[in-house]
């Protein structure tokens, strides 16, 4: 099972950093990601990192923002958002894959967390 937390309220231009942690076991068997979901849109890929943390991938609109990242005990993923717009309001979801790199590629991921809602102000 995934948790994720960390969102809230922030103001553009404000950060936020996002965690994710899986209970009862380590990411070091999954590659995992970000993904985010605003109201009457479909959930979008944010970002990704392979299962040994060699590789990550990012949405266009969050490259340079955005960065992912494990920590060294492969307990807990984070999301790093910087330079945050009211557009990247959304309840962002962490997610994991059995694959060595499941990237921007939604079904490949199995395991979901419930969601954090970030919301950005203008």
């Amino acid at each position: 099972q995934l948790q994720a937390y960390g969102g809230g309220l922030v103001q553009a231009g404000g950060s936020l950093r996002l965690s994710c942690a899986a209970s009862g076991r380590t990411f070091s068997s999954y590659s995992v990601g970000w993904f985010r979901q605003a109201p009457g849109k479909e959930r979008e890929f944010v970002a990704a990192i392979s299962q040994r943390g060699g590789d990550t991938s990012y949405a266009d609109f969050v490259k340079g923002r955005f960065t992912i990242s494990r920590d060294a005990a492969k307990t807990t993923l984070l999301l790093q958002m910087n330079s945050l717009k009211p557009e990247d309001t959304a309840v962002y979801y962490c997610a994991a894959s059995t694959s060595w790199y499941a990237g921007s590629r939604l079904p490949l991921y199995a395991y979901w967390g419930q969601g954090t809602q970030v919301t950005v102000s203008s």
